[in-house]
């Protein structure tokens, strides 16, 4: 274990974990995992995709063998489309040859769509078994693999299968940040821009003053551990408030609810998810400044925050009854309202679920 990284408690009454970040601590993931409890001898599945798995699986399992454990790597294809019932087939397959137990664990290394799908897989083997979180992406880091939710897609619409299961722990290595593609890192900053929005004022301005938050060569080390740290922590003091989104989680879907209809319409993947939300933060922004809960300055300091994090800012060409049908399938929906998070000021949402089509349409057309 270095003694330099950073530990954040997610203080959950049953299920408490850790959230470690830290440069070079993929090296260091099997003292991790026998720091928190796990036995020598212990058979864990690492599932990933190749194009993280060859910059660094063979470092996760060469200080898995170090530590005594005992590793199977799984590839799987990247991309959101593969979220599907297929991948979690093949998890499963490679659960069983590898006679997976249920004090077993599995090891999601790569970005959301392997976090989601590896925790989901864990949470249905065996009717539940341990789950540790790398995330390899900046969207991942800061959203994806903290929280316990685990899912993939349904035809009709993103995450609708799915289960609450929590980690044993999440490590954070800012280093694998550096092969991220440049768009996976612009799409991560839209999740860190939504925490600003959401709960952190300062974060937001700290991001304002930045000259360019589109390149991770452009941000200094500290600052881009800072912002992680910053916004993790954001999510962390939300998710033990509330662990199964029956109150204020919701917050964390702001944007996510356009969002959701462009990855739907547009076809998984032609978006990705941070693009996809950040383009919803701005539709729902024109919501708030339709309906006078926000001002439209604060709508604009949004609007150019994303530009310079070099995330798209316009509508793309949907069809109003396509984005009410699909508004109908999210998963948010109660009573047969949708539920949309809103911003009063930059620093607090409020949730709504009496929007109407008219002021929908409305708002597209000004975005258009």
């Amino acid at each position: 274990m270095k003694k330099d990284n950073l530990h954040i408690k997610v203080s959950l009454t049953n299920n408490p974990y850790e959230i470690v970040i830290g440069k070079n601590s993929l090296e260091y993931i099997g003292d991790e995992l026998s720091r928190i409890g796990f036995r020598k001898g212990l058979k864990v599945l690492v599932v990933s995709n190749k194009e993280v798995s060859d910059h660094y699986g063979n470092c996760v399992i060469k200080s898995l063998i170090k530590s005594n454990f005992n590793p199977k790597l799984l590839i799987l294809k990247a991309g959101e489309e593969q979220k599907k019932q297929s991948s979690i087939d093949l998890i499963h397959d490679a659960a069983y040859e590898a006679r997976l137990e249920r004090g077993s664990l599995m090891i999601a290394l790569g970005g959301g769509v392997i976090g989601d799908m590896t925790g989901f897989a864990a949470a249905t083997w065996l009717r539940g078994i341990h789950i540790v979180q790398i995330p390899t992406t900046l969207l991942a880091m800061v959203d994806a693999s903290i929280g316990g939710k685990t899912g993939i897609n349904h035809a009709k619409g993103k995450n609708l299968i799915g289960a609450f299961h929590q980690p044993k722990l999440v490590l954070i290595d800012p280093k694998t940040l550096v092969t991220l593609p440049k768009r996976e890192f612009k799409a991560g900053m839209a999740e860190i821009i939504k925490y600003g929005v959401i709960s952190d004022l300062n974060l937001f301005e700290l991001l304002e003053k930045q000259n360019n938050i589109s390149n991770i060569s452009s941000i200094e080390e500290k600052l881009l551990i800072k912002i992680i740290e910053r916004s993790a922590r954001s999510k962390v003091e939300i998710v033990i408030k509330d662990e199964k989104e029956s109150g204020v989680r919701a917050f964390l879907n702001y944007g996510h609810t356009f969002g959701h209809v462009i990855e739907n319409l547009c076809g998984y993947g032609k978006w990705l998810h941070g693009e996809a939300v950040a383009m919803g933060m701005i539709a729902v922004g024109q919501l708030a400044v339709q309906r006078g809960l926000w001002k439209r300055i604060e709508a604009e300091r949004q609007k150019q925050l994303i530009e310079k994090a070099g995330l798209p800012s316009k509508w793309p060409g949907l069809e109003l009854e396509d984005v009410l049908s699909s508004l109908q399938g999210d998963k948010k929906v109660k009573n047969g309202k949708v539920s949309f998070v809103m911003p009063l000021k930059i620093g607090a949402v409020k949730i709504f679920n009496n929007i109407s089509d008219q002021e929908i349409n409305e708002c597209l057309q000004k975005l258009s």
